[in-house]
Parts: C-alpha cells; structure tokens; sequence
C-alpha cells in the first residue's frame, strides 16, 4: 500500500489550502452566468432588431416623402417651362396690350445718339381685353382698387395707364404734409 509521506514545514501550510481528496466545482455559478450571458445576448439582439426596424420604416417614410416632393418639383418645372416658352410669352405680351418694338437706339457715353428711336407700332387689328394675371388680380385687391384692364391707346407706365394717384402719398414734385 502506499502512503503518503508526511509533508514538513512550507509544503504542510501549502497543503492545508488546498482540500484533501478529489473534489466537484460548484455547478450552479457556472450554470447562472451561462443563462445571463445568454439572456442578455437574446435582450440586446431583441433591441438591435427592432430599431432596425423603426430605422427601416423611417427611411420608407422617407423615400416616399423625397419621391412626392420630386413629382411636385417636376410638375412646378414642367409650369415654369411652358409659362416661359417664347410662344407663350408673346401670346402673354398680347394680352396685356404690348407691341414689338421698333430698332432700338443706344446712348453713348458722351451722350451721342446711335441709330433712330422710333415709336412701337400699334396694331390696327382688333385686340381683346386685356386678361390679368391671377397675382395682378390678387394685388391689386390687398391695395383696395378693382382691377383695370390695360388700355391699348396709352402707352404702359403713362398716367392714364396707371391706377389713379394716391392724393395723400408725397411726391418729389409736392412737399410732403
């Protein structure tokens, strides 16, 4: 049979810490941290999906939002085009009782004339009221004054032409009240 020596000295006090016999590790701490690791590994995967999630249906909002704002931008473009189109500007010119002008004539810096000023040719054919657009109608009715078609015997910008004067608004010609 064998025996165990008897130990001395350093070697006794070091084999009094350590158990005599072969001993089990206590299973259930292992166990609990196995089980909380997994928990919350599950937990925190649970939390990344959903604010995937409501990231994914933000950014479906989103593009839909950016999609509808593009189709309104195309169509306000699309406006513009045809408002801005030389045909449509000429039509717009007519309506509002303008003529093409003549040659023009330029001012040279010592004041010299070059070329003739003429006067614009009116149009002898007959002309039809002249149609607003619907921003002169609105501001012309914030100001208080029914709106007044353009007059094709007057030139624009004459008196006749414009709404009749304020009699309380200043002048440079009359000192103010």
């Amino acid at each position: 049979m064998s025996r165990k020596p008897e130990l001395k000295g350093r070697a006794a006090r070091l084999a009094r810490l350590f158990p005599a016999g072969p001993r089990q590790a206590a299973r259930t701490p292992f166990v609990l941290l196995v089980v909380l690791l997994l928990g919350g590994g599950l937990i925190g995967l649970l939390v990344l999906n959903s604010a995937l999630s409501e990231g994914s249906f933000r950014m479906d909002d989103l593009h839909r939002d950016t999609k509808s704002l593009t189709d309104e931008e195309q169509a306000l473009q699309r406006d513009i085009d045809s408002y801005s189109a030389p045909d449509a500007l000429q039509r717009r010119a007519r309506e509002l009782g303008m003529v093409p002008g003549g040659d023009p004539a330029f001012l040279n810096p010592d004041g010299t004339v070059k070329g003739v000023p003429t006067p614009a040719a009116r149009q002898a054919a007959q002309e039809a009221p002249a149609v607003r657009p619907p921003e002169a109608l609105m501001f012309s009715q914030t100001i208080g004054s029914p709106p007044s078609p353009a007059r094709s015997d007057t030139p624009l910008g004459s008196p006749a032409h414009s709404a009749a004067p304020d009699p309380t608004a200043t002048t440079p010609e009359t000192p103010g009240r």
